[in-house]
């Protein structure tokens, strides 16, 4: 068994964030965040995207994207975080934003189906997957639209930590940050302050 070196740098992406476990759109917002050394995005190019879309299992790995699609999947990324954003402001969300949402819904809907399974009949929709790619916004869009409208909502938060602009879902009130890197940032630069005015 390889042991992990304890001077390996811990990323701030690879570290867990609360929800983006149950919530895809929620690690969807968190591919865009900022470091020390400057803004960092996981889905720069339609290669990082269609890599990101095959882990979270909204595309198929054959499927390849294009720049069109690559631009849709940011332009819906964009404005879940400013639904998230009016969410966490008790606002309205910008019209775009909210435009933005629902034709990523209406692009591959879903057709109803009941399966039935050893627990019994359920409900398994399935989006239009004549278009892989709509289908996986049409999906995030979905997956926006459960958290937002959900019992999740009201743990919805913005990461406290200067900069960092990540959302994730607090699990009690006192939390503040995404991650405990954010945490100790802000703790650290709290520390040198409070030496710094000695």
């Amino acid at each position: 068994m390889v042991q992990e070196d304890q001077e390996t740098p811990v990323y701030l992406h690879q570290l867990p964030v609360p929800g983006e476990e149950r919530y895809a759109s929620l690690a969807l917002v968190n591919t865009r965040f900022t470091l020390s050394h400057g803004q960092v995005d996981l889905l720069d190019d339609t290669e990082a995207a269609h890599l990101w879309l095959v882990r979270h299992e909204l595309l198929p790995d054959p499927v390849a994207l294009n720049g069109r699609q690559l631009g849709r999947l940011l332009g819906l990324r964009e404005a879940l975080r400013g639904l998230f954003a009016a969410y966490g402001a008790q606002g309205r969300p910008t019209a775009d934003d909210l435009a933005t949402l629902n034709s990523a819904l209406a692009a591959a809907p879903s057709t109803p189906r009941l399966d039935w399974t050893a627990d019994g009949p359920h409900r398994a929709d399935e989006p239009d997957t004549g278009n892989p790619a709509a289908a996986a916004l049409s999906l995030l869009a979905e997956d926006a639209a459960d958290l937002l409208t959900g019992a999740d909502a009201d743990q919805l938060t913005e990461c406290a930590a200067q900069g960092c602009a990540r959302w994730f879902l607090r699990s009690h009130g006192a939390r503040r940050w995404c991650t405990t890197k954010c945490g100790n940032r802000v703790r650290a630069a709290r520390a040198y302050a409070a030496r710094k005015a000695r």
